[in-house]
């Protein structure tokens, strides 16, 4: 069963147990799906719903550092809970020394060196570690990779 699939299981299952919170999270990642799908003309695969969890999830952690600064906690705690739901969608994650090692790899495979290569090495990184690791604990371990 594709990953886009299961998300629509889950919006039925939600449906039926009339749980309104995780069942309008699903909608709106259904709708996020759905929107890609007909801008570009194209059946959306594993990764690339992968990469949409990744997005919504990003916004949802950039609304909820905006909202405690505000002192508004009841919007925080609801984005909150929404990216408790979408991160069920993700692969397990991998460590950040599990990223740096897989860093250090490509770095030595493409033989780069020093800050000047690191948008040839994030253009390997981002295609090999998409969806199983978060962009900023990779950027991070692109700089240390090229700074030693």
């Amino acid at each position: 069963m594709s990953l886009k699939d299961q998300v629509t299981e889950d919006m039925k299952t939600a449906m039926r147990a009339k749980d309104s919170e995780r069942l309008g999270t699903i909608r709106l990642l259904l709708a996020a799906c759905k929107q890609r799908e007909v801008d570009e003309r194209i059946v959306l695969d594993d990764a690339a719903v992968v990469a949409i969890v990744d997005k919504l999830i990003k916004q949802r952690k950039d609304s909820v550092e905006a909202f405690v600064k505000a002192e508004r906690m009841d919007l925080a705690d609801k984005e909150s809970a929404e990216i408790k739901v979408l991160q069920a969608y993700l692969p397990q994650r991998l460590s950040a020394d599990e990223v740096l090692a897989e860093v250090r790899a490509i770095v030595a495979e493409l033989g780069a060196k020093g800050p000047g290569d690191m948008g040839k090495v994030m253009g390997a990184v981002k295609t090999r570690l998409a969806g199983k690791a978060e962009m900023g604990t990779v950027s991070a371990a692109v700089k240390t990779a090229l700074a030693g």
